[in-house]
């Protein structure tokens, strides 16, 4: 450890964990103070699932844009850029919005807060040698924590001083962490070329990066889905106060937060691909269990499991992309990472609109469950198909497994046995 702090420049790794925590705290804070919203202005299911999915549509629009300003101006002033943004979005949220429209509109907004990884890893991360980039991203990236911020503490300042004032106080904690990241932050004076539109072009060409994009809008993208939505889902399914749904959402969402380092630590061991293939398919087990709308504590409990195995999973997606594209990262890191908030945007949207469309959310869950085993599968067949196509050290460091060749294998050696 004392290697690692003499490293880098442990004051910027501080500024960019900071950053990121109250920038998701921002991102995700319309779905905690859901509930209070759709009463006040009246929205249906459909409305309020929306309404808590345009900020993830606004991530992964804005993540591109950042992660160019970043390229271009370094992370520091893109980070205050970013930071003065969203308090400006949670100023005019509390001072100027009133409809359904100036709300989404609001969300596009503090689609800003959630391309803030694009700049905080790659500030911190560049500080540091590789053998230690990993533990620095991983410290930056621990501030997906912000959701929990959000969940705890929205729901009770809503009940006390309403929700519109929510905005106004969510900006102090911003204000401040912006006075400390002018104050701590530095651009390391190691940087690289910044990615051309044909490099950009090259990759989304590649059927893997599409693969990778998949994968990785099934786990983040269920992550922040459901941390975005459980608050109404609670609420509405089971008849909890509102305070109760946000304080049942943070016990789901703490085991997706805290357990990507673990997803990633394993995949380092056993390999990412194998790691991904467990994980999908025992996430969209517990998703099908609540989808029976168990008592809600066994709700909760499998929902902690399953967003639990969502979180590692986006540990275990890294450690896929760096083996496949090790000249490319940079450029296949912004593809998926944008195609995770896009895949967050869908899951709440469609919660929303099943609700309206069967007065229940048994079938939007069946269905969400049973896009996690079909990405399973997908996963199966991607194994027959890396475990040729790739270097032989990528396929070896990832786990990749071509169960195909195994079961055909195995078969045609027992016909063999038999035969003999």
């Amino acid at each position: 450890m004392t290697g690692f702090l003499r490293a880098g420049h442990l004051p910027t790794l501080v500024a960019a964990l900071l950053y990121f925590d109250v920038s998701f705290m921002a991102w995700v804070l319309l779905g905690p103070l859901a509930p209070f919203m759709r009463e006040d202005l009246g929205l249906s299911s459909s409305e309020i699932g929306l309404l808590t999915a345009v900020p993830l549509l606004g991530g992964s629009l804005c993540r591109p844009v950042l992660g160019l300003l970043e390229e271009r101006i370094g992370g520091r002033r893109t980070g205050l850029l970013g930071l003065a943004l969203t308090i400006a979005a949670l100023g005019a949220g509390r001072l100027f919005a009133a409809t359904p429209g100036h709300f989404y509109v609001l969300g596009l907004a503090l689609g800003i807060a959630g391309a803030s990884f694009a700049v905080a890893l790659p500030l911190a991360s560049r500080w540091y040698p590789p053998q230690y980039q990993g533990l620095a991203m991983g410290i930056a990236g621990a501030g997906n924590s912000g959701t929990l911020l959000a969940t705890l503490f929205a729901p009770r300042l809503a009940e006390r001083v309403g929700w519109q004032a929510t905005f106004g106080i969510a900006a102090a904690p911003l204000a401040l962490v912006f006075v400390l990241f002018a104050w701590l932050a530095r651009d390391c004076p190691r940087r690289p070329a910044p990615a051309t539109a044909a490099a950009y072009r090259a990759v989304l060409r590649e059927p893997d990066t599409i693969a990778l994009s998949f994968l990785y809008a099934l786990t983040f993208g269920g992550f922040v889905g459901f941390a975005t939505f459980l608050t109404t889902f609670f609420h509405d399914a089971y008849r909890v106060s509102r305070v109760a749904a946000g304080d049942l959402t943070t016990i789901v969402v703490v085991a997706g937060s805290l357990l990507r380092p673990v997803g990633g630590w394993l995949s380092d061991r056993v390999g990412g691909y194998r790691v991904l293939v467990l994980l999908l398919a025992g996430c969209a087990g517990c998703v099908a269990l609540v989808a029976t709308m168990p008592a809600v504590h066994v709700a909760v409990a499998a929902l902690f499991v399953g967003v639990g195995l969502l979180g590692m999973g986006n540990g275990a997606v890294f450690q896929l992309v760096p083996q496949r594209f090790p000249e490319r990262m940079g450029v296949v890191t912004g593809v998926v990472g944008a195609a995770g908030g896009l895949g967050g945007f869908f899951l709440p949207s469609a919660l929303g609109v099943v609700r309206d469309a069967t007065g229940s959310y048994a079938a939007g869950l069946f269905g969400c469950a049973a896009l996690f085993l079909a990405g399973t599968v997908v996963l199966l067949e991607l194994g027959t198909r890396w475990s040729i196509r790739w270097r032989a050290t990528a396929v070896r460091q990832t786990g990749v497994y071509s169960y195909r060749a195994a079961l055909f294998g195995a078969a045609r050696r027992e016909t063999a046995g038999y035969g003999g």
